[in-house]
């Protein structure tokens, strides 16, 4: 992880209300390194999903990435910003105000996955965790972005990028070449 986006959106799960979905991006892959459903949106649910998203990453205290979240009330509360830099050496940046264009990575996420997840209605948490953790796994593995050279979140995230090009411009020209063979063998066969 070079640089984390950390934020929330919600959900309502008929009968029990309001639930958030915190959510930690890598920045520069867009894989969704953790995401937690919570019923609070406090700095506690953040410090939580912060703790889970560097244990994950495997982040050193001498290799920090840095986070860039919005202004929401649990980001801007200098007690996170004081045990980012404490806990973990990450510095913490924050958006510029009414500017959405900065998160607009995480943003576009949540926008796709609500497109999906709220094709259905979901009466009780698990339910909607369940169909969450469903789109993350699609998202970070399945899901090619053009943004990406055609790659999954998963293949950047690992470094496996440049790997999947090369064997797909191996394959790419396998096929020409197979094209034009077969091209020329028709013309001779054809006389």
């Amino acid at each position: 992880m070079r640089c984390g986006r950390p934020i929330f959106t919600y959900f309502k799960v008929k009968g029990w209300g309001w639930y958030y979905l915190s959510t930690v991006i890598d920045d520069y892959s867009r894989y969704i390194i953790h995401w937690e459903l919570c019923s609070s949106m406090t700095s506690d649910d953040v410090y939580r999903t912060i703790d889970k998203a560097v244990e994950k990453a495997g982040i050193t205290f001498q290799n920090p990435p840095y986070l860039s979240s919005d202004n929401g009330p649990c980001y801007i509360a200098s007690s996170l910003k004081q045990y980012l830099c404490k806990v973990y050496n990450i510095k913490h940046i924050h958006g510029k105000p009414l500017h959405p264009q900065t998160q607009g990575k995480i943003e576009r996420y949540h926008r796709s996955m609500k497109n999906v997840i709220k094709l259905n209605h979901y009466f009780c948490p698990s339910e909607l965790e369940n169909a969450i953790d469903e789109w993350v796994k699609y998202y970070n593995e399945s899901r090619f972005h053009e943004s990406l050279d055609n790659l999954t979140p998963r293949d950047v995230y690992l470094g496996q990028g440049e790997k999947i090009k090369k064997i797909r411009e191996i394959i790419k020209q396998n096929s020409i070449n197979k094209r034009i063979f077969d091209n020329k063998t028709m013309k001779y066969q054809s006389k």
